[in-house]
């Protein structure tokens, strides 16, 4: 019986895996960046959230872009004097963009308040170590567009804040979000394009995250190898948008992509983001949290990706090939 496309292309990487894999010194390799995209912790505070990551040697915080006016948000002393007890880094900030502060709102109102968040999240990210400010194009929970200029707005609005990233040398990555959530931009090549338009090195990378590319691309493991160097930062969850491991996310072949295309470097980050399902998952932002779910959250899901990580490292080549049908 013919193989199905998928299975091909798995195996296409699988191939290539080996053979990169045969050129390195496997125990003196660096591991990938795993980190958590904290703000589906909700009302918890900042401190019980790094307890958790470090207790699960999770050694990264993506931080929620809570600065949604200049009274709000985490202070800078907050964060550093918890990463410092923790020891726990900033990878980057998750940007949160809705209704009502959204780079292609047909309101400048709208807009404006949105690109002054950005200066906010990215000065903030800057002065805590941060790598990245990632966002969507549009408004997450508003699918359906304003009118046929969401794309142009968004990239206007991007002309205006990418000299802030270039100014505080963090990188601005635009997120591809399923159709159901976002108007505008739901693949990577959407997002190229997007890179391409704003024409800016403020605004050069990409955000995957893998529900959406599922759901989005036609092989999340093919895509990271398609755009090698542009993403920054990977969101993680399993195929059901809960912890890895309890779905059917083949995140073998995914990791087998990322370091094929060399994302075990100090600028790129996995960060999961198991949100479960829903059109608008931004009400977990300011829920409260339960603790016990959280805890068995985050252990399931770091015990995952480094067993797996490890697995893909430390495996023979006949077990990798057997896993993989290769001759």
């Amino acid at each position: 019986m013919r193989a199905q496309n998928y299975i091909k292309k798995n195996k296409e990487i699988a191939e290539k895996f080996l053979a990169w894999r045969s050129t390195q010194d496997i125990d003196s390799l660096k591991r990938l960046n795993l980190g958590w995209s904290n703000w589906g912790f909700g009302r918890e505070s900042f401190a019980e959230g790094l307890e958790r990551l470090a207790k699960n040697n999770v050694r990264f915080v993506e931080l929620h872009g809570n600065h949604y006016g200049p009274d709000f948000g985490y202070t800078e002393k907050e964060v550093l004097d918890g990463i410092k007890a923790h020891g726990v880094e900033v990878s980057g900030t998750c940007g949160m963009v809705s209704i009502e502060s959204e780079l292609s709102a047909s309101s400048f109102a709208v807009r404006q308040r949105s690109i002054d968040y950005f200066r906010r999240e990215i000065e903030f990210c800057a002065a805590v170590g941060g790598k990245y400010v990632l966002f969507a194009a549009g408004a997450v929970g508003r699918p359906a567009p304003y009118d046929a200029y969401d794309y142009e707005r968004s990239v206007e609005s991007m002309k205006i804040i990418a000299e802030t990233f270039k100014e505080y040398g963090i990188r601005g990555a635009i997120e591809p979000v399923r159709p159901d959530e976002v108007s505008v931009v739901h693949t990577f090549a959407d997002a190229k394009k997007m890179i391409d338009d704003v024409n800016h090195p403020g605004i050069n990378y990409i955000a995957g995250d893998v529900f959406h590319m599922e759901l989005c691309e036609a092989h999340i493991a093919g895509t990271i190898m398609d755009y090698p160097g542009m993403m920054t930062n990977l969101h993680l969850a399993d195929s059901h948008r809960r912890a890895l491991g309890t779905g059917m996310l083949d995140l073998d072949t995914i990791l087998m992509a990322l370091y094929l295309t060399g994302y075990n470097n100090p600028y790129c980050f996995c960060s999961p983001e198991p949100l479960g399902g829903g059109s608008d998952p931004y009400a977990q932002a300011h829920g409260a949290p339960d603790k016990a779910m959280l805890d068995q959250l985050v252990e399931q899901t770091a015990s995952c990706f480094y067993e797996r990580e490890e697995a893909i490292l430390g495996a023979s080549d006949e077990e990798i090939k057997k896993a993989y049908d290769l001759e």
